[in-house]
């Protein structure tokens, strides 16, 4: 099978995911669920975290609450990806499918990475707001919030590569979700809290860095470093690797 002709048939898997979110409530829930909870802290919800109380011109709730709201939706979107097709029995079907496992992952990546994107995009809303609502308009730092977005990006496209290998490892729904969920919420801040325990020394630094909160706030400071990029493809492709493995590997 030619390369062409491979490329296409993956574009075949990935076009078939993205419909069935779009085709039940998986997708439009996501995204709502995404915005709405983001909004609730942004306008809403009395306190710190409002920003008509705070009296600044920043968007920095929206990027500390999204990451925790993505901690549970992109585990519940990707859950389904392998579990269900293990569950119903079609993944024998996409077995005979002439392409490798390696591309059929990426091909389920990349459908999990497109939902993220669209719950992304509507947010923009937020900065146009925000830069409006300020005095002068549009006194915002524009370089942090793209820095921050773009940041928000990669680890969205990480929990989604945790989530695509926590779909392979079950059939159950259920144990993927709860799988991709923990092992989402330690690379956030499980490295970060391991990292202020007294007997790491002068390796904490180290070790903060081999979580996600480290780039991901290195990120928020607008200069995209690519050290912090590496990182994020680096884990992404762990993960996306991991689960080629287990389908390689299954009995």
């Amino acid at each position: 099978m030619t390369f062409l002709n491979e490329i296409k048939t993956a574009g075949v898997i990935l076009k078939k995911e993205i419909a069935s979110f779009f085709s039940s409530l998986t997708g439009y829930v996501a995204i709502i669920v995404f915005l709405t909870a983001n909004s609730l802290f942004l306008w809403i919800f009395p306190g710190e975290y409002n920003v008509l109380d705070s009296g600044y011109a920043n968007l920095d709730t929206f990027f500390f609450m999204a990451p925790w709201i993505f901690l549970f939706l992109v585990p519940a979107v990707t859950m389904r990806l392998f579990a269900e097709e293990k569950r119903s029995g079609t993944i024998e079907l996409l077995y005979t499918v002439p392409l490798s496992d390696f591309r059929i992952v990426l091909a389920k990546y990349f459908a999990g990475i497109t939902l993220v994107i669209f719950s992304l995009l509507p947010s923009l809303i937020y900065f146009v707001s925000i830069g409006l609502l300020g005095d002068p308009e549009w006194n915002i730092d524009t370089g942090a919030f793209w820095g921050s977005f773009t940041g928000l990006f990669f680890l969205a496209a990480v929990y989604a590569a945790a989530g695509v290998f926590a779909s392979s490892l079950s059939e159950s729904q259920i144990i993927a979700f709860l799988t991709a969920m923990i092992i989402s919420f330690f690379l956030y801040i499980g490295f970060e809290a391991i990292s202020n325990l007294d007997l790491w020394g002068d390796y904490a630094d180290i070790v903060a860095n081999l979580g996600i909160s480290a780039h991901y706030k290195s990120m928020s400071k607008g200069v995209l470093d690519t050290r912090d990029i590496v990182y994020f493809i680096a884990v992404s492709a762990v993960f996306i690797i991991s689960a080629d493995f287990v389908l390689k590997n299954r009995t």
